[in-house]
């Protein structure tokens, strides 16, 4: 499954049962939003690729198991966290981000937020073999937000993005405090361009 980046409202988590390498959850979702969800359809769940185990009015059921727990913040869920949703794109739909899997990279940690005036500015730190897939002016996904990367400070492993009140509106990256990690997923097409460098210049070295 495909999707935008473009999240199109909150859910709030209302049910959370942790069992061994499992947890399911349940989502209370927008109005109208799981109109027309099947069990078995994806939803990109704060960047996370999910299938609908069931269904019951607006709440939306899924199971997460142990490989998606640990890459992302999931493991760490609870009751009355406010998550992103996104259903997956369908033929002939607009573009209005760039196109995501909903397979985590990885999680980044929130080590500033600053509101100078009309602005919202978050920086993250993140490993330094993760940052070599991020430039400025590129693209990346946080908790399925599609968002154009500001600056990259390599010294110091970390990026910024900045926020505009749409974005606020419609995500809980507006939520997110100094500390809070969010799921990040790198562009795969820029992935696969540094990957493909890197092995040349690896080859080159050696002959």
């Amino acid at each position: 499954m495909v999707f935008s980046g473009i999240v199109e409202g909150t859910g709030k988590i209302i049910t959370v049962s942790k069992l061994e390498n499992l947890t399911k959850i349940s989502i209370k979702t927008p109005q109208k939003f799981s109109d027309g969800i099947k069990i078995g359809a994806s939803v990109c769940v704060d960047g996370v690729c999910l299938t609908v185990s069931s269904i019951s009015d607006d709440v939306l059921s899924f199971d997460i198991i142990m490989e998606t727990l640990n890459v992302t913040t999931f493991k760490n869920i609870k009751k009355k966290d406010v998550v992103n949703l996104e259903r997956s794109m369908r033929l002939g739909d607009e573009i209005g981000g760039h196109l995501l899997s909903g397979h985590i990279s990885t999680t980044v940690q929130i080590s500033n937020i600053e509101n100078p005036e009309n602005n919202h500015i978050i920086t993250f730190k993140l490993d330094p073999e993760t940052l070599r897939y991020i430039f400025p002016k590129g693209y990346v996904a946080l908790n399925g937000v599609s968002l154009t990367v500001g600056e990259v400070e390599k010294s110091n492993n970390s990026f910024n993005v900045y926020l505009i009140p749409e974005t606020l509106r419609l995500t809980n990256l507006s939520n997110k405090s100094i500390g809070d990690k969010i799921n990040l997923e790198i562009e795969t097409q820029t992935k696969n361009m540094v990957d493909t460098m890197l092995q040349i210049n690896k080859e080159l070295i050696h002959g």
